[in-house]
């Protein structure tokens, strides 16, 4: 006789494709497999860039045929894959577990330069330029003392004078070697402002070269989050907050928004609490929702080298309801998030979504 185990008909889930839920799970975990992937290969990118920049800074003085010669490859290879590619997502470098953490401030100032230039459409003639501009723009500072350019704390009245000839200083160096005059003008003027505070023309706004008021932009930007005393660093939100609060008057008003605009308001690198009540670090901007970002989520229970990161874009039930510094947040959760300690950036397309 039948039993009754042997008469019930075996239930076999439905394919994919006829459960909506099941298909809304796997298409979620294939893009966020795709995410981590442009994650490391951005990674990648980031590394041979640094340190390109750091052989380019340590060459321009000696052979500055050959440094204009790398500088120039450099920069037209970043702005050959932003401006042919279609939405670009930006990044939030994170530090390997034990390794030196790198950092390049004028490789910081010409990225964010660049995505500013991608969202205006620039032409690439213009945006090379512009990147160019952002790579020199402390050259300058090579012919002052390193105990005043590195020093931490407040500057004497003597050494800000000093320091503020880096502009003039660099202008002269790279007219001298034969860089294009908007270079030239972006290495001047980047320290001026719209109001006529900035130095060393106190040039108003249509006087300032339309570059050099992008390059303030990120130049400002990049100070705020990776100053020399690491102890005044804001967070990105923080930075971007505080510009757009008390800055705004200095610099280029239109510059300000679209960077607020690039950058998501919860830029990459900042420490987040969801709404779940768990802590995590943006890792990169969504293009198409900027309050919605993607966020590496602290799970204990996840391997770290294989982190869970959430879409926001795609979990309409979780969102961000603070951004946090480092010591609001237990020390478990930063070992796992791992914050990086400066912020860099770097761009890469975004991952295809499927239809």
């Amino acid at each position: 006789a039948e039993t009754a185990a042997e008469a019930v008909e075996p239930v076999t889930p439905p394919p994919a494709e006829e459960n909506p839920e099941l298909e809304k799970q796997l298409r979620q975990q294939r893009r966020l497999a795709q995410l981590q992937q442009a994650i490391a290969e951005c990674e990648k990118k980031f590394g041979k860039a640094t340190s390109e920049a750091r052989q380019i800074e340590r060459d321009i003085l000696q052979t500055p045929a050959r440094a204009m010669q790398q500088a120039d490859a450099l920069v037209g290879g970043m702005v050959e894959s932003l401006l042919t590619e279609g939405e670009i997502v930006l990044h939030a470098m994170q530090p390997k577990p034990g390794a030196i953490e790198h950092h390049t401030h004028t490789l910081n100032v010409a990225v964010i330069a660049l995505i500013l230039a991608k969202s205006l459409d620039m032409p690439a003639e213009d945006a090379v330029r512009l990147g160019l501009g952002a790579l020199f723009h402390d050259v300058g500072k090579s012919q002052i003392p390193d105990r005043i350019t590195r020093k931490t704390e407040p500057l004497t009245k003597a050494e800000l004078s000093l320091v503020q000839q880096h502009s003039t200083m660099g202008a002269k160096f790279a007219s001298e070697a034969g860089m294009h005059d908007q270079v030239v003008r972006i290495i001047l003027q980047h320290h001026e402002c719209v109001d006529g505070s900035g130095y060393p023309g106190k040039l108003t706004h249509d006087q300032i070269d339309r570059l050099a008021r992008i390059a303030a932009i990120a130049n400002l930007y990049d100070n705020l989050c990776n100053p020399l005393n690491a102890a005044q660093a804001m967070t990105p939100y923080e930075a971007l907050s505080h510009m757009f609060a008390h800055q705004r008057s200095k610099y280029d008003a239109e510059l300000l928004k679209l960077l607020i605009k690039n950058f998501g308001v919860y830029p990459p690198g900042s420490l987040v609490r969801l709404s779940s009540g768990e802590h995590g670090i943006v890792v990169s901007v969504n293009p198409s929702k900027p309050l919605r970002p993607y966020v590496l989520v602290h799970a204990p229970d996840v391997p770290r080298d294989k982190p869970r990161i959430a879409n926001l874009g795609e979990e309409a039930s979780l969102s961000i309801t603070h951004c946090l510094r480092q010591n609001q947040v237990a020390k478990d959760v930063v070992d796992y998030l791992q914050p990086a300690r400066r912020i860099n950036y770097f761009f890469d397309k975004e991952p295809q979504s499927e239809a």
